[in-house]
């Protein structure tokens, strides 16, 4: 059986579940970064449609995608769900946009995990994919990190502490260091099982900006984890850093955005003027891309944060969502921005 390296690739399992060789049909497809390139041509360039198959050739429509003027990258991504159908993301890179830098592939191969860790952790995945399959997938992040409600998965991640406390060393050594990918990936989630949790921020806020998009998904999941610990216990002196969530708002990946966007979701419930002012510098294209997704699911985090960065109050957000406004409402927080900005100018 293979075993995926982290929790972002059990969309796939579920959604091929039962259909081994036939490949899922798009329910929608939906971009993000594209501002100066022709959507006609990228669109052309892509070549599938909803409805259709998912393209067996990732790699080279990507390739045809970046003959398109001003992209400079493309990278497409399948998510779950659309009436049971994949969710197809076209990310865009173009020419002058604000891009999330990857620290460089660590080398060293000879950097392994315990093999009880790792054993624990192919354990734990197979639980979960199977917790997917029948829809007991929550988890509780109140401890800093998960526990799923799934028992016999929750009965492998409850040996995660003592082995992260006993292994923290060289837990971060393969954060940092290991050429394998897969090792790296055990290691951001399993780290944040460590007791004293203060210990390991420095090395999850490193690992967010790995080269690979597993180990930078278990990071995050990890780093969201202890920020819902810290807004229920600030007594534990945790503070999180919105920085590395917000640039990756816009980073190339799918997932990263989603993650982040999640993330900041919670960690802007406070309404942190520096944390709003430095999401709406940095990150309000990507912000407005997906409040306007179609899967309303994938939108709404990206909306709250849009409506926030304009000083709506909650309850205003909420109504608004309910109503199914928010493209209207989006026109007028863009509206509203413009014109506060020509107000600065002398």
């Amino acid at each position: 059986m293979t075993v995926c390296k982290s929790l972002l690739c059990l969309f796939a399992a579920a959604l091929a579940w039962g259909q081994p060789v036939t490949l899922p049909k798009i329910g929608l497809i939906d971009y993000f970064g594209l501002k100066k390139a022709s959507r006609e041509r990228v669109e052309k360039a892509l070549e599938v449609k909803v409805g259709g198959a998912l393209p067996r050739s990732k790699g080279e429509i990507e390739e045809q995608i970046e003959l398109v003027n001003y992209v400079v990258r493309a990278q497409l991504e399948a998510v779950c769900c659309e009436k049971g159908n994949a969710i197809l993301y076209v990310g865009i890179l173009e020419k002058g946009a604000p891009v999330f830098e990857y620290h460089e592939q660590p080398a060293d191969e000879k950097v392994r995990l315990p093999e009880p860790i790792v054993d624990t952790w192919n354990a734990f995945m197979e639980q979960v994919q199977i917790a997917v399959r029948e829809g007991k997938a929550e988890e509780d992040l109140t401890s800093g990190h998960s526990l799923m409600q799934y028992a016999a998965a929750r009965e492998q991640q409850l040996k995660f502490p003592e082995m992260a406390d006993a292994n923290l060393a060289a837990i971060r050594d393969v954060l940092r260091k290991s050429a394998d990918e897969t090792e790296r990936a055990i290691a951001a989630y399993v780290i944040a099982y460590a007791t004293k949790k203060e210990r390991i921020l420095d090395d999850l806020q490193y690992a967010v900006r790995d080269p690979d998009d597993g180990v930078r998904n278990n990071a995050m999941r990890s780093l969201a984890a202890l920020a819902v610990l810290a807004k229920l216990k600030p007594e534990t002196g945790l503070v999180i850093s919105p920085t590395w969530f917000v640039e990756q708002m816009n980073s190339l990946t799918w997932g990263d955005r989603n993650k982040a966007a999640y993330a900041l979701v919670s960690m802007t419930e406070s309404r942190d003027p520096q944390t709003l002012a430095m999401l709406k510098d940095r990150a309000l294209d990507s912000m407005v891309d997906m409040a306007r997704w179609k899967h309303l699911p994938h939108a709404l985090p990206g909306f709250i944060l849009l409506a926030r960065t304009a000083g709506w109050e909650e309850p205003k957000i909420q109504e608004t969502w309910a109503a199914g406004t928010h493209g209207a409402a989006i026109d007028e927080i863009l509206k509203g921005l413009e014109t506060a900005a020509k107000k600065k100018k002398p």
